[in-house]
């Protein structure tokens, strides 16, 4: 994995996870670009980073990876803002534009679901989908809810665990605004626990390697995927492994280059310091 950036010619090693954060001022184009975990009506949603980063990319092939709306926080109670609805729109524009935009559902709004195969204001939805890329590369795209076995077998638990995980994230800002206000960088609690936690460790590691042995059934060449708001690119068992991470916490997206090289990008926002400028996480 490398750093490929637009000011230097370099090449330096990067953690398997790790992803640099992105110049948000230049309007960048891709061939596709994969993105997934909005969970707007959430008050978590970065939708005004989100929005932001629409603003500043584009793309002909857009795949929304699934919970897009968080309709289990909308059935508690209401929270969708402005900023949520301009996402939307400018989905909708960009589909309007031309740009070939999929929907695969994820198990937040899994009621979108019913709809598929179906297209809406120009957006497709589909319950998972097959890509090519520029370079011959087939690439199984799905939420990567039916592979987690909590999901599926203890839903109750994924109740309790989605409440703790919206504490996490609050404590987690507040943290923040604090480490902020100390002049320290900012650091994600939920990320932390995730990695130090054995079991949680576990969880991950067999939900990826399910899922690259269905995508191995299937012929392709590797899995882009979300669900488990774990940013990462790496190779599991000869194929490639992309999570697009979320926009919660991480604020991240895959994106396929015209040459067909795929690398993760995480966007900062146009409020980043000059110094985080311009790099991407790629295989």
């Amino acid at each position: 994995m490398t750093i490929d950036s637009q000011y230097d010619d370099i090449d330096v090693p990067l953690r398997p996870a790790e992803a640099v954060v992105v110049s948000p001022y230049p309007t960048r184009r891709y061939r596709t670009i994969w993105i997934s975990d909005f969970h707007l009506g959430w008050r978590a949603c970065e939708a005004e980073r989100l929005l932001d980063f629409l603003k500043h990319h584009d793309a002909d092939h857009w795949y929304l990876v699934g919970d897009i709306i968080d309709g289990w926080v909308l059935k508690r109670s209401w929270n969708w803002l402005q900023s949520h609805n301009d996402v939307v729109q400018k989905l909708l524009r960009k589909a309007r534009k031309g740009a070939r935009v999929v929907c695969i559902p994820g198990n937040h709004d899994e009621f979108l679901r019913d709809f598929a195969p179906l297209t809406f204001g120009g957006i497709t939805v589909l319950p998972d989908a097959m890509h090519e890329t520029a370079d011959g590369r087939r690439i199984w795209i799905l939420h990567g809810d039916a592979f987690d076995s909590i999901v599926h077998y203890a839903p109750w638990l994924t109740v309790l665990g989605n409440n703790g995980y919206d504490l996490m994230i609050l404590v987690g800002r507040t943290l923040n605004c604090l480490r902020r206000w100390l002049g320290f960088p900012e650091w994600s609690l939920s990320a932390y626990v995730k990695q130090r936690v054995k079991n949680i460790v576990k969880f991950i590691t067999d939900y990826e390697c399910a899922l690259m042995r269905e995508a191995q059934r299937r012929g392709a060449d590797g899995v882009v995927c979300g669900h488990i708001h774990k940013a990462e690119i790496k190779k599991v068992d000869g194929l490639t492994y992309f999570n697009t991470g979320d926009w919660v916490e991480s604020c991240t997206a895959v994106v396929e280059h015209f040459d067909g090289r795929m690398t993760l990008v995480k966007w900062a926002g146009t409020t980043a310091a000059p110094a985080a400028e311009s790099a991407e996480a790629t295989t």
